[in-house]
């Protein structure tokens, strides 16, 4: 650009004094033409020696010594103008003299020799401004040509060592724009370029480490949002798993087979733990190893309750945050469904008293009555009506009428026992306090069921029943000591256990009208279960023998109520009588 700058600055200076020196060309030109027609005008003036030829001679010299026709004394004029301009003066004074001397002859003899002086010095003039003009023509378009030849290299020059690299930069730079930093940086000559390469090289650098990092902080988040999500989706369906029907061993067991089978645990299993009652074990497909092997545990507490542990094996480390929020949520929902229970048994037990009510203010009126009148009626029939059939009628009619108002007393004292916690073992324990008061034998309660084996509406057949055999034990047995064993046997069954250190059995006969006997097994049957009577060895009589079976068939022939063995075929000589009630627990699935 600066030798652009100084050529067209030159080529201007020369053209500009080139025309300088060119204005008068011209005006010499027109002057030294004018010569000639003067000297041919003095012609005239030659022969009459009148002032007139005086001026006219006048006028030619001022033309002739002029500054327009005087010729330059720079070094550029050329010698040949001003040796023919000094030809034509000297050749004027000749001129001159022949006028002055009025000497015509003379001056026209010599005037055509003068005209082609004067001629030459105008074609002299002529050919030196030709030439001044083709001078400049030939630096103007010299100058042009190599301007146009600095300008082509120029423009080739920057493209290839400007232009280039910075269209090469300005792609790397929409490279860059798109998320691409692996970037191949043009090399250049210029240290601005340079410059901006190795920066541009840097932020790419810097854009793909940080870039990098992010993609990597955003996969982290992605995956753990996503983890994140299963877990809670997974958490969910074991929420509404649990909750959507009763809390059971089915249900506490595919929630742990779900959790195994998210997690590919080895082993896992759940251990519910009910004050005073022993360990309830729900082992996850694979059971547990005999092993003694390192194990995580997670509690379940709800608040100052403790109600148990999750337990796993696992050769990776565990998911802490989901096992800990499966634990929770397994612990409320044992805490609500233990509530909900408890909510049920309060209202069943309300109900209960409702109907007691009833039974005592209608039925119970109506049996009293029935009582009265039966009564009324042995004293007022006469002597000629009675006969051992009828009194024997009347015997048994007035026993059915005692039997069913003593069942009916049982029945509305079980319905209406106070008790602290609305379970079975509270109701046991107020039952047998009723029962305490009115005798003076032993009875002792060896309670180790959980509350979710049984439901709500099968307390107050096990009650009754409990009742009922305890009565027996207490009127019959003879006893001085009675024990109440409900516990799982080895089968999964639920066994209650009705034990004394009596006479035994052998001395009864179960007959059609005994009320007793037949509605415990009718409540048992209810209970898809049976009742048992059987001799209590001494060597059993302590013993604590009840389990519930999983997955127990309520078809089985052994569940069905019994109403035809004989007490009688009970083998005397033992030490008292065992009554069992046995019948499937709800909380197991059957398997047949």
């Amino acid at each position: 650009m600066l030798v652009l700058i100084l050529l067209s600055s030159s080529l201007s200076t020369f053209a500009i004094i080139n025309l300088s020196y060119s204005l008068g060309d011209a005006k010499a030109i027109n002057a030294s033409g004018s010569l000639r027609m003067q000297s041919y005008r003095l012609m005239f003036y030659a022969n009459s020696g009148s002032e007139a030829a005086l001026d006219k001679i006048i006028e030619f010299e001022n033309t002739l010594y002029s500054d327009t026709l005087k010729p330059s004394d720079s070094w550029f004029s050329p010698r040949k103008i001003a040796d023919q301009y000094q030809l034509v003066i000297d050749k004027w004074l000749v001129m001159k003299y022949y006028i002055e001397q009025e000497n015509s002859r003379d001056y026209v003899a010599s005037l055509k020799d003068f005209v082609d002086t004067i001629d030459l010095l105008v074609l002299e003039m002529e050919h030196h401004a030709a030439f001044k003009l083709r001078l400049l023509a030939a630096s103007q378009i010299l100058g042009l040509s190599v301007m146009l030849i600095i300008a082509f290299v120029a423009v080739r020059f920057t493209k290839k060592k400007v232009v280039i690299p910075l269209q090469k930069l300005m792609e790397s730079a929409n490279t860059i724009s798109k998320g691409n930093f692996e970037i191949e940086m043009p090399e250049t000559e210029y240290i601005e370029l340079t410059a901006l390469t190795h920066a541009l090289q840097k932020t790419a650098k810097e854009l793909a480490m940080l870039y990098g990092d992010l993609e990597s902080q955003v996969a982290e988040k992605t995956l753990a949002l996503t983890r994140a999500n299963n877990e809670l989706a997974f958490l969910y369906d074991n929420l509404l798993t649990l909750n959507a029907n009763k809390l059971d061993y089915k249900a506490l067991k595919a929630a742990l087979n779900q959790l195994k089978g998210y997690e590919s645990l080895d082993y896992l299993r759940l251990i519910i733990q009910y004050p005073e009652q022993e360990l309830e074990v729900i082992e996850a497909d694979g059971g547990w190893p005999d092993m003694t092997q390192e194990s995580t545990r997670f509690p379940l507490q709800f608040e100052q309750a403790n109600l148990g542990y999750l337990e796993l094996i696992a050769d990776q480390t565990p998911n802490i945050a989901l096992f800990n929020n499966f634990a929770i949520m397994l612990t409320r929902s044992i805490v609500i469904h233990n509530a909900t229970e408890q909510r049920q048994q309060l209202a069943l037990m309300e109900e209960r008293g409702v109907i007691a009510r009833e039974l005592h203010d209608s039925l119970g009126q109506v049996l009293s009555f029935l009582k009265i009148q039966i009564s009324l009626l042995r004293k007022n029939l006469d002597c000629s009506c009675r006969s051992p059939i009828v009194e024997a009628q009347l015997t048994e009619i007035n026993e059915g009428v005692s039997t069913a108002y003593v069942q009916l007393r049982e029945l509305l004292s079980t319905f209406r026992l106070t008790i602290k916690e609305p379970d079975l073992k509270s109701a046991l324990e107020a039952m047998l306090e009723q029962l305490r008061a009115k005798t003076n034998i032993k009875i002792t309660l060896d309670y180790k069921l959980a509350p979710q084996w049984l439901e709500a509406k099968q307390h107050i057949h096990i009650l009754q029943i409990t009742r009922e055999a305890t009565l027996n034990a207490i009127k019959h047995a003879e006893a001085s000591l009675i024990n109440i064993h409900c516990y799982k046997d080895d089968k999964g069954m639920v066994n209650i256990d009705v034990c004394d250190n009596g006479i035994g059995i052998g001395h009864l006969k179960e007959r059609d009208q005994h009320f007793g006997i037949g509605i415990m097994h009718e409540r048992a049957s209810k209970l898809s279960g049976k009742v048992v009577f059987s001799n209590n060895e001494i060597s059993r009589f302590n013993a604590a023998t009840t389990t519930i079976e999983q997955g127990c068939n309520k078809q089985d022939d052994a569940l069905k109520p019994n109403h035809s063995f004989d007490l009688a075929q009970q083998s005397k000589g033992s030490s008292g009588t065992r009554v069992t009630l046995i019948f499937p627990s709800q909380q197991e699935p059957s398997n047949g």
